[in-house]
């Protein structure tokens, strides 16, 4: 018996760079037959993109393409529209981030997709909502970060917007999908009718951002953003939700602190500590100030508001012999929450990563091994297996054989530029 969550599923990827392949990639480490569809002789983009070995397919390719099957496929030929309805009616989902209206020129629109399969999923990412003012305007990663709220919140209060590091355009609204794609599935099972999913970036975006559409409206209300530095640093908060720093935006004060550094070239020798109210004496106990926990200027969350730096500069002094692990395992006594700054460079050799499956090393035939991120849902029943970026048309003969193509019309429409086959 499979051990698979989606083993049966199977999904026809039109997307390419990020957004669409990072929720296809989810898609396929959990069990589905993914099918990537890319342009005979050039495929997606960023096969080509930030390359790093010569020859090879990119990191940025790699990094969102595994587990997948990849086909070539030029579905403007009357062949490739052949293969296209095919491909649809034995499939449960179609997934697809071309710019808006893109394969309604192709003649797929999802009038036409219903009629070849009334049960398919139609799964796309834009970059703005259906109906909104915007919906026909090209959106990448920090454009989205940026039209989300993400930015204007995210920086410090005398510097300008900043977008972050994390791909929250992208990635986050390829998870959206995926999720979307997964509640369709259980609507499809329980009425045998497919439907489309739509998920916007900016809107994904803005679901990461609640916490700040609740300072806003806190802020209207009124006038007053305890939590943040603003009041302490005598600023004023203006009309808008501001840029904290390094703020907490749960309501539980915090600040990054620096510590002894690791090495002579860490520059990421800091700890984020949370000045959490219901810690606040057990805090206390750990930096060796009992006498703030019955002091009423510093006992209360509110006491402490005007004074929140000359606290956290007190804290931050007893760092100043141990680095960010020691300081988060002292931290850990005494349950406060805490954690380091990891720079990429410790995450990529971090064998507590390695041995839960987050950090994964896998091998390719061009590019030789590589790391990848593991799925970051672990199942207890279901088995999640990593598995290398196909290469440009690697598995085209297979899949149009599958769909009852003989040898000669395959070798037929490789010579008319419908589809290539690898190594071929």
């Amino acid at each position: 018996m499979s051990t698979k969550a989606l083993e049966g599923i199977k999904v026809l990827d039109f997307t390419h760079v990020q957004a669409g392949p990072a929720c296809t990639q989810l898609l396929g480490q959990l069990g589905a037959d993914v099918i990537k569809c890319e342009m005979p002789g050039s495929g997606d983009a960023t096969r080509d993109w930030l390359r790093d070995v010569e020859g090879a397919d990119s990191l940025y390719f790699t990094m969102f393409n595994g587990n997948k099957r990849a086909m070539c496929l030029n579905a403007r030929t009357a062949e490739g529209k052949d293969i296209l309805t095919r491909l649809i009616k034995q499939s449960d989902v179609m997934v697809e981030n071309f710019a808006p209206g893109a394969l309604d020129r192709m003649g797929f629109s999802w009038e036409n997709i219903q009629k070849i399969n009334p049960g398919i999923v139609l799964a796309s990412v834009k970059g703005y909502a259906e109906g909104h003012a915007n919906e026909s305007f090209k959106v990448y990663e920090n454009v989205a970060q940026c039209t989300g709220g993400a930015a204007s919140t995210t920086g410090f209060w005398d510097g300008p917007p900043t977008v972050s590091g994390a791909a929250l355009g992208d990635s986050n609204s390829g998870m959206h999908l995926c999720i979307g794609i997964l509640a369709a599935l259980q609507y499809k099972n329980r009425t045998g009718r497919g439907q489309k999913v739509n998920v916007a970036m900016q809107d994904s975006v803005l679901n990461l951002c609640r916490v700040k559409l609740r300072d806003q409206q806190r802020l209207e209300r009124t006038g007053k953003l305890d939590e943040y530095p603003h009041n302490e640093l005598k600023l004023p908060l203006g009309d808008s939700t501001p840029r904290g720093g390094n703020a907490g935006g749960g309501g539980q004060p915090g600040w990054v602190l620096k510590c002894k550094p690791t090495s002579p070239d860490d520059t990421n020798n800091y700890v984020y500590f949370t000045v959490q109210a219901s810690a606040w004496a057990k805090i206390c106990d750990m930096v060796d100030k009992p006498e703030w926990k019955d002091d009423p200027n510093y006992n209360t969350f509110e006491a402490r508001r005007d004074k929140f730096f000359q606290v956290i500069k007190y804290i931050e002094s007893k760092f100043q012999d141990k680095d960010k692990h020691e300081v988060t395992r002292w931290a850990a006594e005494y349950d406060i929450p805490c954690g380091p700054v990891n720079s990429f460079k410790e995450l990529a050799h971090d064998p507590s990563l390695r041995k839960v499956k987050t950090i994964v090393e896998v091998d390719h035939p061009v590019r030789g091994k590589y790391l990848t991120i593991g799925s970051p849902i672990k199942f207890s029943e279901s088995e999640v297996e990593i598995t290398r970026s196909p290469m440009l048309g690697e598995h085209s003969e297979e899949v149009l054989k599958s769909l009852g193509y003989s040898d000669a019309e395959i070798a037929a429409m490789v010579a008319n530029g419908t589809t290539a086959l690898y190594g071929k």
